[in-house]
């Protein structure tokens, strides 16, 4: 992906996010743009007009921390955005060559090791699995693979959140707030684009979602960032109705770019009873699976 592009998006972007007045500023009556003109940007960070037009026109390479920081207050960044900026940044200047996560083979190409799928398989209260920035669902437990039953069910998804969120039809009964997921999803690849612009991969299935969504095309062309660690969830699964549910984003240590992503529903509620009913379900189809096997054997 461009980096000169994706930086001049992203800051126009924010720009125009900014009122006068969150900014401090009056608001006039003879505004030509939304937000915030550039000769206001540039006065709030403390730099000149033609310095913030040029790193608006894409051009971050060799900007220091210090401008970074600056320009991340004059424009408000959250954190997520903050974080985004930066790997902006590195990506331009290259020097995120050694920070870049080492595994950016396709979901095809890694496996994962037999300890990390020992460690999953052990997680019986809920859905567990690793994810890359691509939204691939990479490893899972058998209670994932059941509760994404309508993801692996339509082989064009090809394990993918992302695909499986704008492009099948499933996901609109499977996520009852669909809206907030498909943003979500976006930010989450908007994320991993800034972290990694030579994705190729990635770069197709943005290809892929823009050019057969025009949900996603729209939500991406907003650059929207964000951390997506922890909160809550509400699911509704064909086998066992609505599911309120807890997650916890870990990044794992060990493999650099991969999240290990855990379910769990609150003590004593419904949606406890439901992942019960899931869970026996799962067990009964591992059996099943088992058996065949061995006959087959």
């Amino acid at each position: 992906m461009d980096n000169r592009e994706e930086v001049r998006e992203f800051l126009t972007s924010r720009r125009a996010k900014i009122t006068p007045e969150q900014a401090g500023l009056p608001a006039g009556t003879r505004r030509r743009v939304p937000g915030l003109r550039r000769s206001e940007v540039a006065a709030l960070a403390d730099m000149s007009v033609e310095y913030y037009a040029k790193l608006e026109r894409g051009n971050l390479s060799g900007v220091s921390p210090a401008v970074l920081e600056a320009l991340a207050r004059a424009l408000r960044l959250d954190d997520a955005e903050r974080a985004h900026l930066l790997n902006l940044a590195q990506a331009a200047d290259g020097s995120d060559a050694l920070s870049r996560p080492r595994r950016r083979r396709s979901k095809d190409q890694w496996k994962p090791h037999r300890s990390l799928q020992w460690t999953l398989d052990a997680i019986t209260a809920g859905p567990a699995f690793v994810r890359n920035g691509r939204m691939d669902i990479l490893a899972a437990n058998q209670l994932a693979r059941v509760f994404y039953a309508d993801v692996y069910a339509t082989p064009g998804n090809q394990a993918n959140l992302a695909r499986f969120n704008f492009l099948d039809p499933a996901s609109r009964r499977f996520y009852p707030d669909w809206d907030l997921f498909a943003d979500v999803a976006v930010a989450i690849l908007r994320t991993e684009a800034g972290r990694n612009p030579h994705d190729k991969d990635l770069h197709d299935l943005v290809g892929e979602l823009s050019t057969r969504s025009d949900e996603f095309r729209t939500r991406w062309g907003a650059h929207n960032v964000r951390h997506h660690g922890t909160g809550t969830k509400r699911f509704h699964h064909q086998a066992v109705g609505d599911l309120t549910l807890a997650f916890e984003g870990l990044e794992m240590a060990a493999e650099p770019g991969l999240t290990l992503t855990i379910y769990t529903a609150e003590p004593g509620s419904p949606s406890e009873e439901g992942l019960r009913l899931l869970a026996s379900l799962a067990a009964t189809q591992a059996a099943d699976s088992g058996a065949e096997r061995s006959a087959t054997g």
